[in-house]
């Protein structure tokens, strides 16, 4: 069963991504939204609390939690679902998704937004202008890096300028995970969401535990708008209905309440009869292949196979922006006195890749798949699957 719950701020937070800051004169960025870590951590905390756990002794590995287990070995608990959200007037809650990266949003003079989508065609070959091309099969090529058969193309049949700041509301993703472009009214600004109050913070001296002097640095806090929030889905576990959470650095207060929420979801059974589909990065995504997916095996003549849960195709475009660097603080580590987690090079949120799917491939597979994330079986890394990484969205590739 799948627990909803709205994470809504009581205060500014402080929501740190992977830069240090602390020296003088440096500037701390914050990360909206933050990793699903941040919210795994904040509610796993409250129900140790709840349970009157001693925190030292389970940082120890000497308790076992019902459904958190131990940090060395955890339990069912797991974060399914990540996402920026807001309240609507009826008191649901509305996710807002990051726009993938095969849709891009256009700017053009006047300001006015287009969203356009990329599309993996395959290219004719012919030698690029002034180049000499490269011999393939059928003629002259274009000379590429891509490891893959089919390039993500974006045609346009006027020049527009990228624009930032914008997310996709509920009715916008489900008509992409259908196969449609969404519009821009289906798009929702930052600035309606949150704004940056930039602090200046001063520096402690370990020894003393006061300011030490020449250490000023300044920081982003995020102020979230009213009703604006994180929306979190938990299973294997019940976390807390009510009450407070510690969220973000310096454990600013955010209220955990109840939510109700229906995710939209993909077509499995069009999926199904088309044999193709698009994998969506939910969460970052940590793979032991850089860029490529768990399940993907490269064969001997050049092509991506995929296999995972029951799904089986070959991988045969991919749009992955640059990595980013997963890392974060464990708070049991060295028997509760902390210290970094690993950093850990992953695909961000929002990548897109493209599968042709091996014929008779059910719709009960691919919902297991979305299901289970991208994590092989037994999973890698139980900690981080905790933690909401490696979550997945299918979607109609038309």
């Amino acid at each position: 069963m799948t627990h909803y719950r709205f994470l809504e701020p009581l205060d500014v937070l402080f929501l740190r991504g992977n830069k240090l800051f602390g020296d003088p004169g440096s500037y701390g960025e914050s990360l909206v939204p933050p990793w699903p870590s941040v919210a795994a951590g904040a509610i796993r905390s409250r129900m140790l609390a709840d349970a009157g756990v001693d925190l030292v002794a389970f940082a120890r590995g000497e308790i076992i939690h019902p459904t958190l287990g131990t940090p060395q070995t955890p339990g069912s608990f797991a974060v399914a679902d990540f996402h920026l959200a807001r309240r609507r007037a009826d008191g649901s809650v509305e996710a807002l998704m990051q726009p993938p990266a095969d849709l891009v949003i256009g700017e053009d003079a006047s300001g006015k937004i287009t969203v356009l989508a990329l599309s993996p065609i395959s290219l004719t070959p012919a030698p690029l202008p002034g180049g000499e091309g490269r011999k393939q099969p059928g003629g002259d090529g274009i000379q590429s890096s891509a490891p893959l058969p089919l390039l993500p193309v974006l045609a346009e049949t006027k020049r527009s300028k990228p624009a930032s700041g914008w997310w996709l509301s509920e009715p916008g993703w489900r008509k992409y995970l259908a196969g449609e472009t969404p519009q821009a009214a289906d798009m929702v600004r930052s600035s309606e969401l949150w704004a940056f109050d930039h602090r200046v913070g001063v520096g402690l001296d370990a020894a003393t535990r006061r300011a030490a002097d020449g250490r000023l640095f300044s920081v982003q806090a995020v102020a979230m708008r009213p009703g604006v929030g994180f929306l979190a889905a938990i299973i294997g576990a019940e976390p807390p209905k009510s009450g407070t959470v510690r969220l973000g650095g310096d454990g600013r207060a955010a209220a955990i309440r109840t939510a109700t929420a229906t995710l939209p979801e993909a077509d499995f059974d069009a999926i199904a009869r088309t044999g193709r589909c698009r994998l969506i990065l939910a969460t970052p995504g940590l793979f032991t292949g850089g860029w490529v997916p768990t399940g993907i095996t490269q064969q001997a003549d050049g092509s991506h196979h995929f296999d995972l849960h029951g799904v089986k195709g070959r991988l045969v475009c991919a749009a992955v922006p640059r990595a980013e660097v997963i890392s974060g603080w464990d708070l049991a580590a060295l028997n509760g006195k902390g210290q970094p987690k690993p950093a850990q090079r992953a695909a961000p949120t929002g990548s897109v890749y493209w599968l042709e799917l091996e014929k008779g491939i059910s719709a009960e597979a691919l919902r297991k798949l979305a299901d289970q994330g991208l994590w092989s079986d037994p999973c890698e890394d139980a900690a981080r699957r905790a933690e909401g990484f490696n979550r997945v969205w299918l979607a109609t590739w038309k």
